[in-house]
């Protein structure tokens, strides 16, 4: 049955983690460890009801479900990147707890895609560059998943303070540079930081990634967590992430 989900160029990759598998394309815009560090950091209760804004290929939605979340509906821009998402769901018979909306991030205030104030957990996994930032691919599926095209921080967090119930969470990976645009987004949108923690690709070495979660309608109190190294001195992974891989055998 998996073969037959798969269009021409397209293959069928292992997560590693749950048995469980993708649909990806070479060439096009495919999940990274980002994925997998925003998935293993936010507060995943067993049963959650949870929203992945920028779903892309559709892996946050896999791997929440891994951790035990009842129901993830993912949001994705483009009719292609949502196909192969659903197919995704499709190959891991996951079709009841996990589903893709095709939706402009932008239109979700307001109602005019999901119902608000019924969500436990938001998570996302938003473009890194702003406009002017650098060059843009000219495919459109990476344009729009690197570069603010489709809206910027301010628009996921206010898409996620929409969404979520009262005491709910938004848990968000993004560049270190652009912690000050996420914690100012998160507080006009009522959305509390609460934990915080760097990524550095190894020891010495500068932080490359930022993993942030905040909780709609909490008080004021940010705890820094200690810094996460993806790799050791030896250049293998470092326990942490391996657990992740270990844990879901």
């Amino acid at each position: 049955m998996a073969n037959e989900l798969l269009r021409p160029g397209e293959r069928l990759d292992d997560l590693l983690i749950g048995g469980l598998k993708i649909i990806q394309q070479a060439g096009r815009f495919r999940f990274s460890l980002d994925a997998v560090l925003l998935a293993h950091f936010a507060t995943v209760k067993r049963g959650a009801a949870a929203v992945d804004l920028g779903a892309g290929t559709g892996v946050l939605g896999l791997l929440l479900a891994a951790r035990g979340a009842a129901r993830v509906t993912g949001v994705e821009i483009s009719p292609e990147m949502a196909d192969m998402a659903r197919r995704s769901i499709a190959v891991n018979g996951l079709q009841e707890r996990l589903a893709v909306v095709c939706a402009d991030v932008r239109g979700i205030p307001g109602g005019a895609v999901m119902e608000g104030r019924r969500w436990e957990l938001v998570v996302a996994n938003p473009p890194y560059r702003p406009l002017g930032g650098g060059g843009v691919n000219p495919r459109e599926e990476l344009a729009l998943a690197r570069h603010e095209l489709a809206g910027g921080v301010d628009d996921f967090v206010a898409a996620a303070a929409f969404l979520l119930k009262a005491k709910g969470r938004l848990a968000m990976v993004h560049l270190p540079e652009r912690l000050v645009d996420i914690v100012g987004a998160m507080r006009r949108a009522g959305v509390e930081p609460k934990r915080l923690r760097l990524v550095h690709p190894s020891p010495g070495k500068a932080a490359k990634l930022l993993l942030v979660e905040g909780v709609r309608g909490a008080r004021p109190g940010l705890t820094a967590e200690p810094p996460l190294h993806v790799y050791g001195e030896d250049g293998r992974y470092c326990r942490e992430i391996l657990a992740y891989y270990q844990a879901g055998e």
